[in-house]
């Protein structure tokens, strides 16, 4: 006859291994799937401004562009959070950015070469966390001048 401690951890062992058998299968079951789409980006007036903002952190910075000092620049412009059941058909006009960049060594201002991407990530219910980007991008030039007037 075996103690109450034996049968229950017998019971925890089972329910403990067919969940991770359940996780698995929920984790094979999306791993393969292509979560990528199209995506139309535009740009209608593009300034650059001379606007020192000494409470913003670097570190939360992050579009794309090359400069002499860096390789490789990133700076998020724009983000938002689509939660499981809501539309996640994103169509914005007239949208400004969320937040401000920072020009590392001066290699925005009369930059020929400025492409605008869509990306973003899915929070899986088990498994890998893909970073996946859209079809499509949009490249654009700075001005090769600060602006002074109001925007």
């Amino acid at each position: 006859m075996h103690t109450v401690m034996t049968r229950g951890n017998a019971i925890l062992a089972y329910t403990v291994s067919v969940a991770g058998f359940l996780t698995f299968f929920c984790f094979l079951s999306t791993v393969f799937l292509d979560y990528r789409a199209n995506a139309a980006l535009n740009t209608v007036k593009v300034v650059v401004k001379n606007v020192p903002d000494y409470s913003a952190s670097r570190e939360k910075n992050d579009l794309e562009y090359e400069t002499k000092a860096n390789r490789l620049n990133q700076v998020v412009l724009w983000d938002k959070i689509v939660l499981r059941g809501d539309n996640a058909v994103l169509d914005f006009k007239n949208l400004n950015t969320k937040y401000y960049f920072w020009d590392d060594g001066n290699g925005l201002k009369g930059n020929n070469n400025v492409t605008l991407t869509l990306s973003w990530n899915i929070i899986p219910n088990a498994g890998l966390l893909p970073s996946v980007s859209a079809f499509g991008s949009h490249t654009f030039a700075f001005p090769s001048e600060y602006t002074t007037s109001r925007v």
